[in-house]
């Protein structure tokens, strides 16, 4: 059977301070001991061949965010949480394009999907969309995109191979192409760079499965932290259950297979920061097999005892945020440069989030806002305690109005996956029909693929960072731009405080948009320097550019900066989600979830997505199939793209 995929479910590709009294200790929190389930190294286990391998796309729902629709009942439009009607996109000023880039000092392409398919002896899945992770310190940049990591210099030279995540969190491979078993599914990575203990940190979220390969109900948060400041050496690996129906002694959410049926959650989107006192993991809680969304959620490690990898690691779960009636939705946390903490009420660590999303987990009906939920958890030193009493609240702050964006088109160029399942007429070992590689006669596809638009993603939060007492943030919004609807990007910065009672307040003091006339801005990432200086990483792509890595200077007085295009695209994005021949109609070209900017030092390193080949039908189809002179693979192109400034 030819036909490479099949689905049940999501397709595996991921100014002024409104008058609402802000919330102490809303969400109630439980700490457990969870023990070390060994370590790890980095560690390349060789290169797959290339050509086709049946199958190529794990079959059933992977948790990818956004797939699960929510039935919660939206809540009231008291105290103006919500517009009553959607918002109109923002008039906005086209940005410059950058002649030169002399803050550049280094730019490579990263980690691509030909790495993370053929890793592992190709013992892998074919996954879009390339979920990025980066962390830098001590000489090390670490990236990670969706199952594959591998670790370079301050210089971005390779140290090592690709490794893929399975192997490294001691799992079996995704998929042993020898025996066909089928491992668990590991999604959405994350890391981090911890400067007090010199330490880095890789997280994600793992579905288990049963011995028949399907997923079992069990999920877990995987931590593995490096036993040194070398990313090369011997890393220490915890593993958190997450499924919160109570068992492995897991609070009960009551998540549901059906809306009534009691059933397991799982933790989506996870992302990381850090201050003085902890490590932070949050996550957006769905079903895993039913159709409701929980509320985000906070996984908190001391600092300390995570350095330290013990044997056994204290865990707190502050659970199911809420904000004013709300579920609290992608509520990021901040990641700070040495010494850049909030000592308040004992240690602080800040967190935002947006109010809007798609509004299907919000309950925003119009997928539109213009405040933002402030976020603090208090009392961040006594992570160090036996028993830990952790604080939070939160903060409506109003902001500039931000509007679920636009997906971004492509301009005309080669799309050979595409063109092949157009294509009736090449010879194929099945019949005439490049198509005939991939399916089955009785599931034809109609020859009628497109190049595609990309996913601009919703509006949800974004990386944020804290410098200098000032939080800032930056997600995706609509722009009225060059007279057109187009993709750009809302940035903030909002001074935060913490009153004496110990709860969070704070006004957005800087804000502004960022976009490209005739072109379309995607996934942004902010950070900013000690010394007022930062940057925004994303994706450029539209009528003047192929899918390209960009990012635009920005000062901490809010001053931005030229477009810089640091990795210029060849070609169109070619990938499965494209085409309706394996995802159906419409289908929603995956491009990114997240980005990643993050301070070393002095410099900046940046991670965008990006395309950095092309190739006709042809070469496409030259043997081995699909590879275009070992560029790609056959069923995606993206890559990513690592850059360092100074600026």
């Amino acid at each position: 059977m030819r036909k490479i995929i099949a689905t049940s479910g999501a397709v595996a590709v991921a100014a002024a301070l409104l008058s609402l009294p802000g919330a102490a200790n809303a969400a109630p929190s439980d700490t457990r001991q969870i023990t070390s389930s060994g370590t790890t190294s980095i560690r390349s286990l060789g290169t797959g061949a290339d050509g086709l391998q049946q199958p190529e796309l794990r079959a059933g729902p992977d948790g990818e965010e956004g797939e699960v629709p929510s039935t919660r009942p939206n809540p009231n439009f008291r105290n103006g949480k919500f517009p009553k009607h959607p918002l109109e996109a923002p008039v906005v000023a086209s940005s410059a394009l950058a002649a030169t880039n002399p803050a550049v000092r280094k730019s490579i392409q990263g980690l691509n999907h030909r790495d993370q398919r053929l890793a592992n002896n190709g013992n892998q899945f074919s996954l879009e969309p390339p979920d990025q992770a980066l962390c830098a310190g001590n000489g090390f940049t670490v990236e990670s995109v969706n199952s594959v990591l591998r670790v370079y210099d301050s210089n971005a030279a390779p140290l090592t191979g690709v490794q893929d995540l399975n192997t490294f969190f001691g799992y079996p491979a995704a998929i042993d192409r020898t025996t066909g078993v089928v491992g668990p599914n590991v999604i959405d990575p994350i890391c981090h760079y911890d400067p007090d203990f010199n330490r880095f940190v890789v997280a994600l979220t793992t579905l288990h499965v049963t011995p028949a390969g399907d997923f079992s109900g069990r999920n877990t948060i995987d931590v593995a932290v490096s036993n040194t400041g070398d990313p090369r050496g011997t890393w220490t690996i915890y593993s958190v259950p997450a499924q919160n129906d109570g068992t492995e002694g897991t609070p009960n959410h009551g998540c549901t297979t059906d809306g009534v049926t009691p059933g397991p959650c799982f933790q989506d989107y996870p992302h990381i920061g850090g201050d003085a006192n902890g490590i932070y993991i949050t996550t957006n809680e769905y079903d895993l097999f039913g159709p409701n969304f929980s509320a985000a959620q906070v996984f908190a490690f001391s600092k300390a005892q995570l350095a330290a990898h013990p044997a056994s690691l204290r865990v707190t779960l502050v659970q199911n945020l809420d904000l004013f009636g709300s579920p609290g939705f992608t509520v990021w946390p901040a990641t700070s440069p040495a010494g850049q903490y909030s000592n308040a009420a004992n240690g602080t660590e800040f967190m935002l989030s947006s109010i809007a999303g798609d509004g299907a987990e919000t309950g925003n009906p119009t997928g539109t806002a213009r405040r933002l939920g402030l976020w603090a958890l208090t009392n961040t030193a006594s992570l160090d305690a036996a028993t830990p009493e952790l604080a939070i609240s939160n903060r409506l702050v109003n902001s500039e109005t931000y509007v679920f964006p636009p997906t971004s088109d492509q301009k005309p160029g080669n799309f050979p996956l595409g063109q092949c399942l157009n294509d009736t007429t090449t010879p194929t070992p099945f019949g005439p029909g490049c198509w005939q590689l991939f399916f089955d006669p009785a599931d034809e596809p109609a020859h009628d693929e497109v190049i595609s638009h990309l996913d601009a993603g919703d509006t949800r939060m974004q990386q944020t960072w804290f410098t200098n007492g000032v939080l800032w943030g930056s997600l995706g919004t609509a722009v009225r731009v060059g007279g057109e609807l187009r993709a750009g990007v809302a940035w903030f910065a909002v001074e935060p405080t913490i009153n004496g009672a110990g709860k969070v307040g704070g006004n957005v003091k800087r804000q502004g948009y960022l976009a490209l006339a005739r072109n379309n801005l995607t996934y942004p990432a902010i950070t900013m320097l000690p010394n007022g200086r930062g940057a925004i990483a994303f994706t450029v792509g539209g009528r003047d550019h192929y899918p390209s890595a960009a990012y635009a200077p920005i000062s901490s007085t809010g001053a931005v900066g030229p477009i810089h295009v640091v990795g210029e695209g060849v070609g169109p994005s070619d990938g499965f989600t494209s085409y309706k021949a394996f995802v159906g109609d419409p289908p929603r070209t995956r491009w990114g979830d997240y980005g990643a900017a993050v301070t070393d030092g002095s410099s900046i390193w940046l991670a965008s997505e990006y395309i950095a080949q092309t190739c006709s039908l042809s070469e496409y189809l030259a043997a081995p199939i699909g590879s275009c002179g070992g560029t790609r693979t056959s069923l995606a192109n993206w890559s990513t793209r690592l850059t360092k400034i100074t600026p």
